[in-house]
């Protein structure tokens, strides 16, 4: 069973919020598989492209003891699949919230200065620490994120800021599962001298802000496509009275 430990995690994380897409009396999720597909799929490719680098230059590494053992340019095939299951169902629950709670939204002014001051905070963090490569990258990206958050004002970070309170509660346990805390050796682990040493639980400081970065760019990227090829308006809970 070991063998399938991370396999496991990736499909029993996807299973339940993809079949809940299929639901066809409220959300209907699903009628928007193209366009989010294709943003995981393209925001995907540079953070995978990323952990190829990251595996080849050893600042993490995969236990073969929780692995089925197929693996592509030294990748396991699970994190591969970690890149397309995982976001499915973290922005799943952030359209979930949009549907059920539609009135639970931050106004522009919170919006703003929760932005700068994330940036700020990342940007320090990133130059303070140039000479750790996964803490200057995940707070370096996180902090350009937040740059063009102040340029171009998306307004899905009026809503995604709150989802993603929400999307850290099964993130946690998840990162978390694959970094040793709930197994007798950690899943996926980590050259300390790269990062800050800030453990959460036992996952890296830097990977809610790598998770952060990856599920936020989706919904961006998501809704782009979704304005693109012209979809009807998402519908609400209103819609039903």
């Amino acid at each position: 069973m070991q063998s399938y430990y991370y396999l496991l995690l990736d499909i029993l994380s996807f299973s339940v919020p993809f079949l809940f897409s299929f639901e066809r009396k409220r959300m209907h999720f699903i009628q928007y598989w193209k366009a989010f597909f294709s943003a995981i799929l393209l925001v995907g490719l540079f953070f995978i492209a990323w952990d190829i680098y990251f595996t080849h230059e050893k600042v993490w590494g995969f236990n073969d003891e929780y692995l089925i053992g197929f693996r592509i340019f030294n990748m396991p095939l699970e994190e591969y699949l970690f890149f397309l299951l995982i976001p499915y169902a973290s922005v799943f629950i952030h359209y979930s919230l949009e549907y059920f709670i539609p009135k639970v939204i931050l106004n522009e002014g919170i919006t703003k200065w929760i932005t700068y001051i994330l940036f700020v905070v990342s940007f320090s963090v990133a130059v303070l620490n140039y000479d750790k490569i996964y803490t200057v990258c995940s707070f370096g990206l996180f902090a350009l994120l937040m740059l063009l958050q102040i340029i171009y004002k998306w307004k899905d970070a009026r809503r995604f800021y709150l989802s993603f309170i929400v999307i850290y509660i099964p993130f946690y346990f998840v990162n978390n599962a694959l970094t040793g805390n709930y197994s007798e050796n950690p899943v996926v682990f980590y050259d300390d001298t790269e990062n800050l040493g800030i453990r959460v639980g036992t996952m890296p400081l830097e990977d809610s802000f790598y998770c952060f970065t990856l599920l936020y760019s989706i919904v961006l990227v998501f809704e782009y496509f979704k304005r693109k090829w012209k979809y009807p308006p998402a519908p609400s809970r209103t819609d039903e009275n």
